[in-house]
């Protein structure tokens, strides 16, 4: 009796281990003296090393919410997920992700310091870049269609596109008449027919220029059939839009 007294009170000791109240306001530092040091002699670290280099993904489940991040498991090692690196904005509320599945990759890891530091934001971030790049390199050169005036700049104007896409028209595509400034003759939210001129190093180059012709001394738009461009996928930055796509 007194056998099994002792192995269900270490068996209790072992599952309060996972997440106590203790920790819901600590940090990474607070488990690094619970790691088992044998752990960091083995190859796994070579394996790490590895993953971190080639930038793989892979999923983990959020075993803790601690004061500055998360805390899951990677082959049986502690690893932190910093606050700043749990979403592609900032989350304030770090609870709705226990327990929950996240798509994260090794951006630090360190056998000596003990440190296994995981990102979920640089996924995120990569696969945001990618879908843009696709967007961008499905653009024709020669393209007609629409945009607003997003931003104005000394050098030229950034015009968000119907697909959602954003192209610079520098300041000497803008008219065929020579322009000081864009806001001379721009502003914010204006609505501007452009044309595509390039696509380069995922950018798109416009010009309001290209479809504009003399007529009597006066500018006209050069009515071209438009080509609609197809939609891309809106970012949310809302918590809700944030967990849709965890795993429970």
């Amino acid at each position: 009796m007194i056998v099994g007294e002792v192995c269900s009170m270490s068996e209790e000791t072992e599952v309060k281990q996972e997440v106590t109240p203790a920790e819901q306001s600590g940090s990474m530092a607070d488990f690094e003296d619970r790691l088992d040091p044998d752990k960091f002699d083995a190859p796994v670290w070579d394996k790490f090393h590895e993953m971190m280099e080639k930038k793989e993904v892979f999923t983990v489940t959020v075993k803790g919410v601690v004061n500055g991040g998360l805390v899951a498991y990677v082959d049986d090692i502690r690893a932190f997920i910093p606050k700043s690196h749990v979403a592609r904005n900032r989350v304030d509320d770090l609870n709705p992700f226990l327990g929950k599945e996240l798509e994260v990759r090794i951006i630090e890891s360190e056998q000596a310091g003990k440190k296994l530091i995981l990102s979920a934001r640089e996924v995120i971030r990569d696969r945001d870049r990618k879908n843009r790049e696709d967007a961008v390199n499905s653009v024709s050169v020669g393209t007609v269609t629409t945009g607003k005036v997003e931003t104005l700049q000394p050098y030229g104007a950034f015009v968000r596109l119907e697909n959602g896409l954003s192209g610079l028209v520098h300041v000497s595509q803008i008219s065929t008449k020579r322009v000081k400034t864009p806001a001379d003759v721009l502003k914010v939210g204006d609505e501007v027919n452009v044309k595509v001129i390039a696509v380069k190093d995922g950018k798109l180059s416009l010009s309001m220029k290209a479809l504009l012709e003399k007529d009597g001394g006066q500018e006209e738009y050069h009515e071209r059939e438009k080509i609609v461009l197809p939609k891309t996928e809106k970012l949310s930055t809302n918590l809700g839009d944030l967990l849709k796509d965890i795993k429970l």
